[in-house]
């Protein structure tokens, strides 16, 4: 088990007044939600800091992916959206 330390820091009195807000919803104490919040916030990084590593060890390997297919792969993920987009739009109009 890790030994705990305590440690402060300025927040806006709104951030504070919503985050005990939802400790409260959700039986918990403020200390709780901001741990969970800092161990998403590091999680997070880690899987970056990861990510990066692997896009550097694909360049020193030859790996690398042309600038045309970049624009292939950005133009598939917008038409993908703009599928989804209407598809959500159908949806809301058949509920109306």
């Amino acid at each position: 088990m890790t030994t705990q330390r305590t440690i402060s820091f300025r927040i806006d009195s709104k951030k504070v007044a919503q985050l005990d807000r939802f400790a409260k919803a959700m039986e918990r104490d403020r200390s709780y939600l901001l741990n969970e919040a800092v161990e998403g916030y590091l999680s997070e990084q880690r899987r970056y800091a990861a990510m990066i590593e692997e896009g550097l060890e694909a360049s020193r390997k030859g790996e690398l992916i042309d600038d045309e297919e970049v624009g292939r792969m950005i133009e598939s993920w917008n038409r993908n959206e703009m599928r989804n987009q209407e598809v959500e739009q159908r949806k809301v109009g058949a509920t109306a």
